[in-house]
């Protein structure tokens, strides 16, 4: 097997596929990066067995064939290299012969047959929305994903489908946040699939432009493929919440206020709390907003923000956290606060298709 690829793209490819190098201490080839040279393409592949990903690219094919290399160890090579490409030279035995520039070093691999192989499945559903979109929507709710490993279908992402409308949610049972959208198109009807949260942000960093991702949902597994690579991931065996029946069906008062203001507000107030279990009061009153936090340790502190606001004065407590996520991954201008009483959910809306429902907290 004998191939030369550019350096820049070698780097990049192998940044790509970085995240689902595995370690196992009884599949010692998980620890590696699967090369498939053929056809002037060379492919790299890594994973960890709960999800796989691949990419290829262009190169100078003078043997085909594959083997496997430590993932880690090429990478951190191929970024001290200097010079533009890179030469691979790999024997019967997979003793890997690396030459760029001045520099020459020889990596201990393995065969390609020990390398697991990609699993196929039955595809279901298949989902092609435009890869900025589907980026928008991860980073809308991803911070919303329970790590509590108990209940095991809130620790990933559900994509439902219905209606000709996709709609990601998470929820950690204390707050819910759902994005929709439109996609270009759904094939195989309604339906829900629970995507890990690891392959959710994975397909996230991964989206460069704005050219179609081809979402594949089938019983047990999931694939996202657009122009660079290709992610396959297990899904999250389970039934979701039924997330619609959290958002009150109807509010007594809405206020409107500029996200980047009420952001650095609510972080601003929130510097005098001390610990996590601490609360951010918000207290409505004539055409103000007012924000205030104390702690005893700190001290306390408060600030106010306008807004149209002419109903009756009441006040509402919310953990400042739960309280800024939301807007710190929120692509609008203003959101929309609804409320019925200071117990009961309370929704934020902001921009096309966001809604996120949150519980005040009940002081003591």
């Amino acid at each position: 097997m004998k191939f030369s690829v550019n350096r820049e793209k070698l780097q990049k490819a192998l940044q790509k596929v970085g995240s689902a190098v595995g370690s196992h201490a009884m599949l010692q080839v998980l620890s590696n990066v699967m090369l498939e040279a053929e056809d002037n393409k060379l492919t790299l592949t890594t994973t960890d067995l709960e999800m796989r990903i691949s990419t290829s690219i262009e190169a100078n094919v003078e043997e085909a064939g594959s083997s496997t290399a430590p993932a880690r160890k090429l990478a951190s090579l191929v970024g001290c290299f200097v010079g533009d490409d890179v030469f691979f030279d790999i024997d019967e035995k997979d003793h890997i012969k690396i030459k760029c520039g001045t520099s020459s070093f020889t990596l201990l691999g393995l065969p390609a047959a020990d390398f697991p192989a990609a699993t196929e499945f039955e595809v279901k559903r298949t989902v092609q929305i435009k890869e900025k979109d589907f980026k928008r929507m991860v980073s809308a709710i991803s911070y919303a994903v329970s790590a509590d490993s108990s209940r095991i279908v809130l620790t990933g992402v559900l994509l439902s489908c219905r209606e000709n409308m996709a709609t990601l949610v998470a929820t950690d049972g204390k707050r819910m946040a759902m994005q929709e959208k439109a996609p270009e198109a759904i094939e195989g009807g309604d339906g829900d699939a629970i995507i890990p949260l690891k392959a959710a942000n994975e397909v996230r960093r991964l989206l460069e432009g704005d050219a179609i991702l081809s979402i594949k949902l089938g019983e047990r597994l999931c694939s996202f493929e657009a122009g660079g690579f290709v992610v396959t991931s297990k899904l999250i065996e389970g039934n979701y919440p039924n997330y619609r029946q959290v958002v009150p069906t109807s509010f007594k008062r809405e206020i409107t206020v500029p996200t980047s203001v009420f952001l650095a507000k609510i972080e601003t107030v929130s510097l005098v709390l001390s610990d996590s279990s601490s609360f951010i009061i918000l207290d409505f009153g004539n055409n103000q907003l007012k924000l205030a936090a104390s702690s005893s340790e700190v001290g306390e502190g408060s600030d106010m923000v306008e807004v149209a606001y002419e109903g009756d004065a009441f006040e509402v407590s919310f953990n400042p956290v739960f309280l800024a996520e939301p807007l710190r991954n929120c692509d609008s201008d203003t959101v929309k606060l609804q409320f019925n009483d200071p117990l009961n959910p309370v929704a934020i809306e902001g921009g096309e298709g966001f809604l996120y429902v949150i519980m005040p907290i009940r002081k003591k």
